[in-house]
């Protein structure tokens, strides 16, 4: 986690770059499938851009998906908490009830996003400073409560092979640890989606992305680094039996005051700072996920098309906003019924949504390559190696997140992420083949500039 933060950090950067340089030459809420369309040419801009609008819609879902279960999850061990604790004859919702849980928050952040753009921009800008707050508030608390501390030779050369999955290489358990990092480093892509209701887009769309980015790998890491320092048990801090039943964040803060006043009060009340942060997040999500749904359907990519493209009088597409709501709550269910299943559901959250950041930049740096005229924001002589890094990068995460997590591999360990991602991209080229490239002609153009 330490050093796979910044270095997962550095590349993701690098992809935003990439990405915002595209961004300013076509501020549109279509993003990234408008991108490859117009990058492709005439031939190949029609699939390509179907590739690309259903590797980032399906993603964008599963984003959703996963980050409101997280939160619901985490109200479940907040409640068993507060009720004395796993060991303390704590209140254990089942999966039902985290389902439930999950539905409500879906519904309440459906219902924050069919407001008007004015009180979204205003949530927008308190979120941002809550996280902000919130986590140097956390990374500062925590250590300096906490008893037992761990030294800096623990949180920089400690590597945690005691863990129960049958792996103890440590080259191995790094490459896993990146995919933490990479997962909480997705969802930029927001304010390219957001461009049409964005004043001068084609410089604060690239800005948006790149803050984003910047602002998250510079305080994440201090926060990753303030958390490992009140860490010293970590095999206690993933087993089932300790008071939040092997949710191990939850477990530090609970510790943390516990060891030091007597009960764990003070760290129920900071997970319900990062539940807070975590709704702004799922909010912010569906927020994304609606604007894209919006603008591939307006050029008739989705079922329905003409359904999920209208907008109310505040020039909200409600429609979209309700379906992708919907959609993030169907991908969830899968819990009750495996695991496994829901987590090869949100495994396309990361590398699902990464192979859609990068084919327009594949497209910027061969296709497009002598084509492409940039836009306000740009990369100047570096942008097809910057590109080239991008799309490299994507490779090899895509790559190390399929590897098995756990052995003996059995059926319910097994990574099902490649099947989860196969199996999209099936449905997607099978999809085109044999009906969309009949009538799927790429994005509308509704304005001539």
């Amino acid at each position: 986690m330490v050093y796979g933060w910044p270095i997962a950090g550095f590349f993701t950067l690098i992809v935003g770059l990439s990405m915002a340089e595209i961004c300013s030459s076509f501020p549109t809420s279509g993003g990234l499938y408008y991108w490859s369309a117009k990058l492709s040419g005439y031939y190949w801009g029609p699939f390509a851009s179907w590739l690309t609008g259903w590797f980032n819609i399906v993603g964008q879902w599963a984003v959703t998906a996963s980050v409101d279960y997280s939160l619901a999850q985490l109200i479940q061990v907040i409640i068993l908490l507060s009720t004395g604790g796993k060991n303390g004859g704590g209140y254990e919702a089942s999966k039902y009830i985290v389902i439930c849980f999950h539905g409500g928050i879906l519904f309440i952040h459906a219902i924050l996003n069919s407001l008007p753009i004015t009180f979204l921009s205003f949530f927008g800008q308190l979120a941002a400073a809550w996280n902000i707050v919130g986590v140097f508030v956390l990374m500062i608390l925590i250590p300096t409560v906490a008893t037992e501390k761990a030294s800096a030779k623990f949180v920089f050369t400690n590597f945690n092979t005691d863990n129960g999955d049958g792996i103890n290489n440590k080259v191995y358990i790094f490459v896993l640890g990146l995919l933490m990092s990479q997962y909480t480093l997705t969802g930029y892509d927001a304010s390219a989606h957001m461009t049409e209701e964005t004043k001068n887009a084609d410089m604060n769309g690239p800005k948006g992305i790149i803050s984003a980015i910047g602002i998250s790998i510079v305080v994440g890491w201090g926060y990753i680094l303030g958390m490992t320092f009140a860490v010293t048990n970590i095999p206690y801090l993933l087993s089932g039996d300790n008071d939040a039943g092997g949710y191990a964040i939850a477990e530090v803060f609970y510790q943390a005051f516990k060891s030091r006043y007597g009960n764990g009060v003070g760290g129920i009340i900071c997970l319900g700072v990062v539940s807070v942060a975590i709704f702004f997040c799922g909010m912010s999500s569906v927020t994304s996920n609606s604007r894209m749904a919006y603008a591939f359907s307006r050029d008739g990519a989705m079922p329905f098309s003409s359904l999920w493209h209208k907008v109310n009088k505040h020039e909200v597409p409600i429609n979209a906003v309700w379906l992708s709501a919907f959609i993030s709550f169907c991908m969830a269910l899968t819990s009750l019924g495996s695991t496994v299943a829901f987590q090869a559901m949100v495994s396309i959250a990361t590398i699902g949504l990464y192979i859609a950041y990068a084919l327009p930049i594949l497209f910027r740096v061969t296709l497009a390559r002598k084509t492409f005229v940039p836009g306000p924001f740009n990369l100047g002589r570096y942008g097809i190696l910057v590109g080239w890094v991008a799309v490299l990068w994507v490779a090899v995460i895509s790559v190390l997140f399929s590897l098995p997590v756990e052995y003996p591999i059995t059926k319910d360990t097994l990574n099902y992420t490649p099947v989860a991602v196969g199996g999209l991209l099936i449905l997607t080229v099978s999809s085109w083949i044999i009906s969309a490239r009949h009538w799927f002609k790429g994005p509308i153009t509704n304005v001539e500039i």
